[in-house]
């Protein structure tokens, strides 16, 4: 189980947990993963793209159509070069626009464009998680063969206490760790 050389993008959606995003980055990053970092609009309210790009060492990446990438088709060149794409955390909206196909900013079509494995960690309020139209679209990520890291249970961040907690970013590093051994095993 290793991250050693494995190319992951990281999408970072909007969302409290966002807070964790550079120490998950600087542990991927000390397990020998190369990350580059995708942002989505509201993630910029949380996390700065500064300090992920300190803590990556590559530029972080924000717009669908951003004109310095797009010469290269951008969004589509990231899709290629990742061996995962984790979202972490993964807000209840993105994983409503992920379930049904929505491709309207960049992580969202960076998706949709990529064959290689997707993982999920959810984050959100537990009143959100348990909505009903949160856990259907939790079961269509799994029949898309989406990998989803949890989430955790324990108190939030708005005072509530359940599940609905990205999860620490010890437990995702090993989570990803494992999608590696699960798609060598795929069809043996």
């Amino acid at each position: 189980m290793s991250l050693a050389g494995k190319k992951v993008v990281l999408g970072i959606t909007g969302g409290i947990a966002a807070y964790k995003t550079p120490d998950l980055v600087r542990k991927l990053t000390a397990q020998g993963a190369i990350v580059r970092v995708v942002l989505t609009d509201s993630a910029t309210h949380f996390v700065s793209e500064l300090s992920l790009q300190a803590v990556s060492g590559h530029p972080v990446s924000t717009d669908l159509l951003d004109p310095t990438a797009e010469a290269a088709m951008g969004h589509i060149e990231l899709a290629r070069w990742a061996d995962l794409v984790l979202i972490a955390p993964a807000s209840a909206n993105f994983l409503a626009r992920l379930a049904y196909g929505h491709g309207n900013d960049l992580l969202s079509t960076l998706c949709l464009a990529t064959g290689a494995p997707i993982a999920v960690a959810p984050a959100m309020n537990q009143q959100m998680w348990a909505d009903p139209a949160t856990q259907k679209n939790q079961l269509i990520l799994q029949e898309k063969g989406i990998h989803i890291f949890g989430p955790g249970d324990g108190s939030q961040a708005c005072g509530e206490v359940g599940p609905g907690r990205m999860q620490d970013p010890e437990a995702i590093i090993h989570q990803a760790a494992e999608v590696f051994d699960y798609d060598l095993l795929t069809g043996k």
